[in-house]
């Protein structure tokens, strides 16, 4: 368990880049609004090369990390143990420091993502698409786990992503189809389309969003809307953003790190609203 709150305690997010984090931003301002004025939250630099070190010379007075890419897997053989959920797609994106000494990783991204759906009234999906087949498409896979009933198609540009997709896919215990990047207009027309792909790659779909869609969650906030997001909105769809997914999965970092549940959701996202309109 963490240490007292009263006690001096620092947390960080560390990645590669790192500048654009908005990660500091979100704790800060759930530390302010918990009375937590003895917290410190960061942002540091670290690659792959460089985490062993930096872990190595964290003090006693740290209570936990958050990580970006691309240090979500390469953490995994510096710690005493994961999460079942870190474990079920092999990535860390928080670190939490007992008072021993042991270092254990969890993931909270898949968790926010739920969290993030069921906000906007998304508790169950029949039909889902997934557009990209990278990290966050695993975790957006084990997300759709939990809540898709049905069918889930993954739009992938190789043969290499489609073996990897289906490897998760055979973990996770899902059913899925691996579809072409060709064919990715008829992804939109699934109840729930998770577009988990660079910023830019889904613009030159925004031109083929049905009349009438459903549900698009957009894991990107920077820049915010996408062409995509804004052409669903402006058709009258519903859409989760790349925002409510940093805030939900912060909320729960935060709540980890410090023990103070429930932590501050609606003052982190005008926290990370405001910073994300200052850029």
């Amino acid at each position: 368990m963490p240490a007292p709150a009263t006690d001096r305690r620092r947390a960080a997010v560390l990645g590669s880049p790192i500048a654009h984090s908005l990660s500091p931003v979100l704790h800060r301002a759930a530390y302010a609004e918990l009375g937590l004025a003895d917290w410190t939250y960061d942002g540091f630099e670290v690659d792959e090369a460089t985490l062993p070190g930096f872990l190595t010379g964290l003090g006693a007075e740290w209570a936990g990390l958050s990580l970006t890419m691309p240090l979500k897997r390469a953490v995994i053989p510096l710690l005493d143990g994961i999460s079942e959920t870190a474990a079920s797609v092999d990535a860390v994106n928080t670190v939490l420091f007992a008072e021993d000494g042991r270092r254990t990783g969890d993931n909270t991204d898949i968790p926010g993502m739920v969290a993030a759906l069921r906000e906007h009234g998304i508790e169950k999906t029949e039909t889902a698409a997934v557009l990209g087949a990278g990290a966050t498409a695993s975790s957006a896979l084990a997300a759709l786990a939990r809540i898709c009933t049905g069918e889930i198609a993954v739009y992938v540009r190789s043969a290499a992503r489609a073996a990897e997709m289906r490897g998760w896919a055979e973990r996770l215990g899902v059913a899925v189809r691996i579809a072409d990047w060709a064919d990715a207009e008829e992804a939109l027309r699934a109840e729930l389309v998770v577009a988990t792909t660079p910023a830019g790659t889904t613009d030159a779909l925004a031109a083929a969003v049905p009349e009438t869609p459903a549900t698009l969650f957009d894991v990107l906030y920077d820049p915010w809307p996408t062409a995509l997001a804004a052409r669903w909105s402006a058709s009258g769809g519903a859409v989760v953003g790349g925002l409510d997914l940093l805030v939900h999965q912060a909320v729960l970092q935060v709540e980890l790190m410090t023990g103070r549940a429930p932590a501050p959701l609606a003052v982190m996202r005008q926290a990370g609203e405001r910073a994300l309109a200052d850029r």
